[in-house]
């Protein structure tokens, strides 16, 4: 089992913001992203963060996007498409889709909207 899935999605939540705030993006787009990824309203993402839910647990509780397969591309080099395990395959969604939104795209384009 990968360290990060026990990690709370708290303790890198603020570096996506960051990561999304210096390339003139914000807070709220972060959030947007994480919602359409995962389903979660506002309070509900609020809740996982405030409890310090791990990834295991807060993928657990999505109910994944069904336009998430349209993620492809890498992070890290690794092409997200190619990520054999489920739940890393989503955390690598979700780190794609905060890295399209800091890259400058649309965010229709980042929540693949048609």
């Amino acid at each position: 089992m990968s360290r990060i899935f026990a990690s709370p999605v708290a303790s890198v939540y603020p570096l996506y913001v960051a990561k999304a705030e210096r390339k003139g993006r914000t807070e709220a787009e972060v959030r947007e992203v994480i919602e359409w990824l995962t389903g979660f309203d506002g309070p509900t993402l609020d809740r996982h963060l405030a409890e310090q839910t791990s990834f295991e647990d807060f993928f657990a509780a999505a109910e994944l996007n069904p336009a998430a397969s349209l993620i492809t591309g890498s992070v890290c080099g690794v092409k997200v498409q190619e990520v054999a395990d489920p739940l890393m395959r989503r955390i690598r969604y979700l780190d794609k889709l905060v890295d399209e939104l800091a890259q400058g795209r649309p965010l229709a384009k980042v929540l693949r909207a048609s």
